[in-house]
């Protein structure tokens, strides 16, 4: 048989993790898919496996000992440049993330992870012909002011630390309040664009004529009211980042123009028949699903591929409630810090902000939390004070709370009647005017939410 009908030999593999039961776990499962693989449980035995042996991947937590696995991705890049390198780590930040993609990272994983992630990686790092390249001095500049480290705000990392160096046109889409702006910023801040302007247009807030003219400039003359020649945001943010927020909101005629500048980097002013060249970058965002506005006729297919180029899915707040506390604990500092106070959630107020579902998302907590830090008279926030700061800014909530204010008087006054009859249930029912097997359910429910 030839040789070549052999199944390729499988790279052999450094796992290092000082969590015994992680790095068995991932140990055993690429022994499983036939990987010959190596573990070191600390960065001194990985920096002695590295030096005498040839690893085409290594896998390494970041938090390690005295050293981390950023120190693990550059010995094993400094020893070997082709060395893919995938980092893992429960305690993800947007600083590491960015660290670690300028200094060569394959890949950047959440714990915990499930294994066909971890697998799916591994298999891109051995199909790779090149790691991730290395950007110098790409993160200068940044700001790591995101916080959370699920596995999707990880992905966020991630996308900002590749889209950043690059030119590419951003979409960013989701939910209201989900920090589309904030990933805008923070891409522009950590491109070779940050020392130029970002530029904001809110798209919904304009009508299609006054949006042109925002956004291509007007010329004197062009219409009434145009008494100078003005440029527009396109023109004036030359060198660095427009971001369009609710791209959805715009209208099919002015889409075409707008795809047009995005093919040919060129405005007109309202008003002129000379076109300028401009060099900027465009990120836009929608909290609408842009998609379903394309099958509807509402929105540019053209438009739409231009725009897919890159584009990220930010999830809202109730599908990575693990970042509240962390969320919670900063937004606090900073409102305690601008108030010149110190405030608290206290145990049952943070399970409220952990079981609410958030449908404003990072903005509609940080807004409860504001409201706190400047209403609350003491230093723990209890849950009847949460559950309050969030019903005056939810009238979902405001509805449910005030239900449950009635749920709570009626319970009271059925134990009340109770307490006069002596207990005597066909009595109360007659007191209260309700049947006794209504009386019954009653009862019944209101030992099932005491229990």
């Amino acid at each position: 048989m030839p040789s070549d009908a052999n199944p390729p030999v499988k790279p052999p593999i450094l796992v290092v993790e000082d969590d015994p039961a992680v790095a068995l776990t991932v140990t055993t499962l690429l022994e499983a898919e036939g990987y010959p693989v190596r573990q070191a449980p600390s960065s001194a035995e990985a920096f002695a496996l590295l030096a005498q042996n040839n690893f085409p991947i290594v896998i390494s937590d970041i938090y390690l000992d005295e050293r981390s696995g950023l120190d693990i991705l550059r010995r094993a890049r400094s020893l070997n440049p082709r060395c893919a390198v995938i980092l893992m780590t429960a305690r993800g930040s947007l600083e590491t993330v960015l660290e670690a993609t300028q200094a060569g990272a394959f890949d950047y994983i959440a714990k915990p992870f499930a294994l066909d992630q971890m697998l799916q990686a591994v298999r891109n790092a051995e199909q790779a012909a090149e790691p991730a390249p290395h950007h110098p001095g790409e993160t200068e500049g940044a700001s790591p002011s995101m916080v959370g480290n699920s596995a999707p705000m990880v992905e966020v990392y991630k996308f900002i630390s590749r889209v950043a160096p690059t030119d590419s046109i951003v979409l960013l889409q989701g939910e209201t309040g989900t920090g589309k702006e904030l990933v805008a910023r923070l891409v522009h801040e950590s491109s070779p664009r940050r020392d130029h302007r970002f530029a904001v247009v809110d798209c919904g807030a304009l009508p299609a004529t006054l949006l042109e003219a925002e956004l291509f400039g007007v010329l004197r003359g062009a219409y009434t009211g145009a008494d100078r020649d003005r440029a527009g945001l396109l023109e004036s943010a030359e060198g660095g980042t427009v971001f369009l927020d609710e791209i959805g909101e715009i209208d099919p005629p002015f889409q075409l123009r707008l795809l047009r500048f995005l093919q040919e980097h060129e405005v007109r002013p309202v008003g002129s028949t000379a076109a300028r060249t401009v060099n900027v970058r465009v990120i836009a965002a929608s909290n609408r699903d842009l998609r379903r506005l394309v099958s509807e006729k509402k929105f540019r297919e053209d438009l739409w591929y231009r725009l897919h180029v890159t584009s990220l899915y930010l999830a809202p707040l109730r599908e990575r409630s693990q970042d509240i506390p962390a969320l919670v604990e900063h937004f606090l500092e900073v409102f305690g810090s601008r108030f010149g106070r110190k405030i608290s959630l206290g145990e049952r107020a943070l399970k409220l902000a952990l079981e609410y579902r958030w449908p404003g998302n990072i903005r509609q907590l940080q807004n409860v939390l504001e409201r706190l830090a400047i209403l609350h008279p003491g230093a723990v926030v209890e849950e009847p004070a949460f559950r309050e700061a969030l019903a005056s800014l939810d009238p979902t909530e405001k509805q449910r709370a005030s239900a449950e204010s009635l749920a709570g008087l009626e319970e009271d006054h059925i134990r009340k009647v109770l307490e006069a009859t002596h207990g005597h249930k066909t009595r109360a029912a007659e007191i209260l005017g309700i049947e006794r097997k209504t009386l019954y359910r009653k009862l019944e429910k209101m030992r099932n939410v005491s229990s």
